[in-house]
């Protein structure tokens, strides 16, 4: 796939995320219009199935004719999103919605896709249950490899970190191998999300990503995005969604870009969180396993320190079984248990209750923005209890 420049299209970024501004004024500022006096900062959503249409002439493309094809304050969203990660974006109802659409227009019988071991998942589950079935070859491979030759692959995706695993891919050795080889790259960017690496930058061809997760990281909508600069497959994953209909609604949307503004500090709050409690635990004889890229002793610390402008709020460990687990979870006052990553509050996931391939006792942690020394006692002070 043949990388093309970003133009003024659907979701393409704006000349204000290309000026050196920093993170957070690029949050701040992602995809609003210009100031009008007299209206708000973001225009509320607009709430809409059909709109007006030329009486004479019918629809046109540069003004919306119904929803499920067009609407203003998802368009809004995309050009916001489409900043921060450098690329055409379209948005979808769900990061799965978003992946499948990748997959599905991507892929086609007798192709071979490589697809992360320790990655998320339902994308395997729907590997062996819709892909394999209609004849594209599946292959698993563990995020930190060993990568076989990708001679005769269509796809490769790529989930850095893991997710729940934590392990970390060179982005850039492995999209250039797999261009070598005729393949193309796509990247699950849902952990780090676009101030904690741009996979485009790397060479990636395009980005899928849940944005239910850190980027809008109130735990108050389902949202996924496609990021790419390939007209052809920006074109191709927007025919997908108008043709299933698989779009987020304009308040989910608006509620998305609301919370975009301050995804620099949530983000910062929670990388400090997670260093704090990934070191605290790493002094346990009772905890083991614990993995937090950030981590000088983490065997991605790396790759992770050279690719990655921000290492994730997410820490994994293990407690020994799925009882101690429970037991940590009822007594914490500060850990929720709860699905989901990227969120305000800290919660915790054992993954193998979702039939995750994971130890009984594996728990994923996701650092929300309480204050670091208040969650760090909690936490140590329940495990002691427990």
């Amino acid at each position: 796939m043949t990388n093309t420049s970003l133009g003024t299209g659907h979701g393409s970024s704006s000349d204000a995320q290309d000026d050196g501004w920093g993170d957070g004024t690029r949050c701040v500022t992602a995809g609003l219009p210009e100031p009008v006096p007299g209206q708000p900062f973001l225009p509320g959503p607009v709430f809409a199935a059909p709109y007006h249409l030329d009486p004479v002439t019918g629809p046109s493309p540069d003004r919306d004719g119904y929803a499920r094809e067009d609407n203003p304050t998802r368009r809004n969203l995309e050009t916001a999103i489409g900043g921060l990660e450098g690329g055409d974006t379209l948005v979808f109802a769900s990061g799965q919605a978003a992946i499948t659409a990748l997959l599905l227009t991507t892929l086609r019988p007798g192709d071979t896709v490589l697809l992360p071991a320790d990655g998320y998942f339902t994308v395997r589950a729907l590997a062996s249950t819709v892909l394999e079935p209609l004849g594209v070859t599946v292959r698993l491979v563990p995020t930190a490899g060993p990568y076989p030759d990708f001679a005769g692959v269509r796809l490769v995706l790529l989930e850095t970190p893991a997710n729940p695993g934590l392990d970390v891919c060179d982005l850039a050795a492995l999209a250039a191998a797999a261009h070598t080889a005729g393949a193309l790259v796509a990247v699950d960017n849902s952990a780090p999300t676009p101030l904690g690496q741009r996979p485009l930058d790397l060479g990636a061809d395009i980005v899928v990503a849940s944005g239910t997760k850190a980027l809008t990281g109130h735990s108050d909508l389902l949202l996924g995005y496609l990021a790419t600069r390939s007209a052809a497959a920006l074109s191709a994953a927007k025919t997908w969604r108008k043709l299933t209909g698989s779009v987020p609604g304009p308040f989910d949307c608006w509620l998305a870009h609301r919370s975009l503004a301050t995804l620099d500090l949530r983000l910062a709050r929670q990388s400090a969180n997670a260093h704090a409690v990934a070191t605290a635990l790493l002094g346990r004889r009772d905890v083991t396993g614990v993995r937090w890229p950030g981590l000088p002793t983490d065997p991605s610390y790396a790759v992770a320190s050279a690719q990655m402008r921000r290492i994730p709020g997410i820490v994994s460990f293990d407690l020994g079984d799925a009882d101690r687990v429970g037991r940590f979870l009822t007594a914490s006052k500060l850990v929720s248990a709860a699905t989901s990553f990227g969120g305000l509050h800290t919660a915790a996931d054992r993954r193998a209750q979702w039939g995750d391939d994971t130890s009984p006792g594996f728990v994923r942690l996701s650092c929300g923005i309480e204050d670091t020394a208040d969650l760090v006692a909690d936490i140590v002070a329940t495990l002691d209890a427990t």
